[in-house]
């Protein structure tokens, strides 16, 4: 398959963009991404992408396995439009898990 008339996001040098730019597909797997002057020659399925934006597949790696304390009480404020600056002020907030975590044993932890 190849994906043409898009804009492609790029992690190149920290962000990029291209802004026409193609993706070839074979067998599942992104085999070549660039510009369209510069694309290879395809025969088979071509998808016209309109000039719509292209990013990487981002996941969220900021993940904590571990971590003390228990936030619900703060998701449930949110929820009711309480702004995060006051949840923090009356000692919420990122640094109440933090001081949960330095306070837990390791075996509270495991």
């Amino acid at each position: 398959m190849l994906l043409t008339n898009i804009q492609i996001a790029t992690m190149t040098g920290g962000y990029g963009l291209i802004p026409d730019g193609v993706i070839l597909v074979e067998n599942g797997r992104i085999v070549w991404v660039g510009p369209g002057s510069d694309a290879p020659a395809h025969v088979g399925n071509t998808i016209n992408g309109r000039g719509r934006l292209v990013t990487p597949g981002l996941i969220d790696c900021h993940t904590h396995l571990v971590y003390g304390g228990n936030r619900a009480n703060e998701f449930e404020q949110r929820l009711t439009g309480v702004p995060y600056a006051e949840i923090a002020k009356s000692g919420g907030g990122i640094m109440s898990t933090v001081r949960a975590t330095r306070a837990a044993s390791e075996a509270e932890l495991e």
